[in-house]
């Protein structure tokens, strides 16, 4: 059975003042998933955010919210006609309300709005709270109630605007988890807006990354990570770096790492330069190899450490390796390329044009 579509834009071109911001942006959501627009800052994701809420008019193109539309040139439906929740970045609690009455805000002429306002204060672990006022609240407790006035008029989708960014680190994280695990537990649709891809990766089903005002891929994160479709995309996500190389067959590359036996194959000719991903993940120690990178530098990260290396022919590379294996700065270190996929691009300046024919099959290298 098909999941239904709940919201679509085709099209869409959006901005302020009649400048456009977003361009041509077609991007859809089935109900009960989450998605999160992932980008740089300036790069379009709130105004995006801003059209799908209302608060601004379309330039180009149609928003539709199921099966509805609620904003094309010329027409806009009000924001408080489209039972879209929204979570604001600075939270927008009322100081001088209570927790309980901050929740119940928006369903006061609901006839059990009592009981709504219990289960949803129970729903994000805070119904021993709802007497207190937002001042008296930690950073995180105050998103908690800003997402339960969100749920409580039950929103078709909710959206939420960098939520996380106010909160440290780690409770970011812990945050991000159980946000996705209350919407979830409701089946509840969501937009999220963030320039953090840990945080789109811990809440999405799907993300779209935007750079200056296009979308450049709408995709699982698994999908994004492995198999990016413009080098933006790849060099955006995650961390990883491109070496050149030459296309030796279809799927085998020549590089100065050695020959890579790749997972897929590409219909450029052969012979053509070509730009290769390396991922850390992507390089391992082999000190009894015949390949040796020099440290630049390097991040302790607890079970393992990230190092930065350098190539003799001055390419740049990173890897993590296991913690207890400490090597300084300057030294050489044997390595490997341990890579189960192949993620090749024109080289720049290349006019080849990729598509990917073969299906994934297991990838190995040659020294």
């Amino acid at each position: 059975m098909m999941t239904p579509l709940l919201l679509n834009l085709h099209g869409v071109s959006c901005g302020f003042g009649g400048q456009p911001v977003v361009q041509d942006l077609s991007l859809h959501l089935n109900v009960g998933d989450i998605a999160c627009l992932l980008g740089p800052s300036g790069c379009g994701k709130t105004t995006c955010l801003r059209a799908i809420a209302g608060f601004e008019p379309v330039l180009g193109g149609e928003i539709q919210l199921a099966g509805e539309i609620i904003s094309r040139p010329g027409f806009t439906l009000p924001p408080e006609k489209r039972r879209i929740g929204m979570v604001f970045q600075d939270y927008a609690l009322f100081p001088h309300l209570s927790v309980a009455e901050n929740v119940a805000f928006g369903i006061r002429q609901h006839p059990e709005s009592r009981r709504i306002t219990a289960e949803l204060l129970e729903l994000v672990t805070l119904d021993r709270l709802g007497k207190r006022y937002p001042h008296e609240l930690s950073g995180g407790q105050q998103q908690r109630v800003a997402l339960a006035r969100a749920l409580a008029p039950e929103p078709r989708m909710l959206l939420l605007d960098e939520p996380f960014s106010n909160l440290d680190g780690e409770l970011r994280r812990r945050l991000s988890k159980e946000v996705r695990d209350i919407l979830k537990a409701r089946g509840t649709s969501a937009i999220l807006v963030t320039h953090d891809q840990e945080e789109a990766f811990a809440v999405s089903d799907h993300v779209g990354v935007f750079q200056d005002g296009r979308l450049q891929q709408w995709d699982t994160p698994y999908n994004l990570y492995h198999e990016p479709l413009t080098p933006f995309v790849a060099s955006f996500i995650g961390q990883g770096y491109f070496i050149r190389g030459q296309l030796l067959t279809p799927d085998t590359v020549q590089t100065e790492l050695g020959i890579i036996n790749g997972n897929r194959a590409y219909n450029w000719p052969v012979g053509s330069p070509v730009d290769v991903l390396l991922r850390p993940d992507d390089i391992v120690p082999d000190p009894a190899g015949p390949l040796q990178a020099r440290v630049s530098g390097k991040t302790f990260l607890g079970a393992a450490t990230l190092y930065r290396l350098q190539l003799p022919t001055g390419s740049q590379l990173e890897a993590v390796f296991p913690s207890h294996a400490d090597h300084h700065s300057g030294e050489l270190v044997g390595i490997r390329i341990a890579a189960d996929h192949l993620v090749l691009f024109p080289a720049q300046g290349s006019q080849a044009v990729s598509q990917a024919l073969a299906p994934r099959q297991a990838s190995s290298i040659q020294p």
